[in-house]
């Protein structure tokens, strides 16, 4: 038994090929549709799903920066004048960010909101900023003016005008806690995803793993390939739908937290690794960085799978590995 989707495109997915139906159990949160892929038979799995997908919505309120009440929003307006308390769950993930913002030579940065903001992606409605703007945003950017105190579970910023926005990680950080809570609850084969960019699989879906097809980025009816995967996670960047226009030259929504300039180079990335909210920084991290960086990065790390297609390609290479991921580069 297998569940084919197609992967940034759930609507055109299709039934198991053999055997049985789905169970689809979803919830709009984080501006996008979390869902939770279940075999019809799993009836339990539905109500550990609904309440994973509870725990989605407690992670908005503590994570977003839309929310003036939000833990991320109160961390915002007082760290810059004192050491705030945070949970131990945010800390240890703001503790991971600011170790993938080292590992990837700052391409990955939670600190680069000033850029999206000046950049006018923040509310959707890009511009073009001026050198000055542009200048004191980019002084405002680096997670290393994060300091963070591990004892004593707190965080407090070097300057102020620093501030943290989880946009980049957050989706996958609630897929890996929905994944863990629908696993304490016995689920042994769920997909989950949250929108288009983020999936999250346990168990093999069947005996080979569950089929994801890549949509191409410049040709909705193409492929780039097809994966199998299993227990493991997937998330894909891209600025496809995203980006504004400025005298004929293309502007997309993702940032270089180094230089303050929309990334180029890269399409689209995709990445396997073991977590969700790794897969998810990283897929960030190599679209900022491309070839170059994911090529470093998965020389010490293994389990990571990297597909990017540069831009200016037709074909994309894959990087890394990972014993959880087969793939299958389409040929058209």
């Amino acid at each position: 038994m297998q569940n084919r989707r197609e992967f940034l495109s759930p609507r055109q997915s299709q039934r198991p090929l053999t055997e049985g139906y789905w169970l689809h159990v979803n919830r709009a949160a984080m501006a996008c549709r979390f869902e939770v892929t279940l075999p019809i038979a799993d009836e339990s799995g539905v109500l550990a799903a609904r309440d994973a997908l509870d725990e989605v919505d407690r992670l908005e309120d503590q994570l977003t920066v839309f929310r003036e009440g939000s833990e991320v929003s109160q961390i915002n307006r007082y760290a810059p004048t004192m050491a705030v308390k945070v949970e131990d769950s945010l800390h240890a993930l703001l503790f991971r960010c600011r170790e993938l913002y080292r590992e990837t030579e700052g391409a990955f940065d939670i600190t680069s909101g000033p850029l999206t903001r000046v950049w006018g992606f923040l509310r959707r409605e890009g511009r073009l900023p001026n050198a000055d703007e542009l200048a004191a945003a980019r002084s405002l950017v680096g997670s290393d003016q994060l300091l963070l105190n591990h004892e004593e579970r707190t965080i407090r910023f070097a300057g102020a005008g620093v501030e943290i926005n989880l946009g980049s990680i957050g989706k996958g950080y609630a897929l890996d806690h929905v994944a863990a809570l629908m696993r304490r609850r016995r689920v042994r084969t769920a997909l989950l995803n949250a929108g288009s960019s983020s999936m999250r699989a346990i168990g093999n879906g069947g005996h080979q793993g569950w089929l994801v097809g890549l949509r191409h980025p410049r040709d909705l009816t193409r492929r780039l390939g097809l994966l199998r995967i299993r227990d493991c996670a997937l998330s894909t960047s891209g600025s496809e739908e995203q980006f504004f226009e400025h005298e004929g030259r293309r502007y997309g929504h993702i940032i270089d937290p180094r230089s303050g300039q929309p990334a180029a180079g890269v399409t689209s990335v995709t990445v396997v690794a073991q977590s969700t909210a790794v897969s998810d920084a990283l897929a960030t991290a190599f679209y900022v960085g491309g070839r170059a960086l994911a090529e470093t990065y998965c020389a010490t790390h293994p389990e990571v799978l990297v597909i990017l297609l540069e831009s200016g390609s037709e074909t994309p290479v894959t990087i890394g590995s990972s014993s959880r991921c087969e793939v299958r580069i389409s040929d058209a």
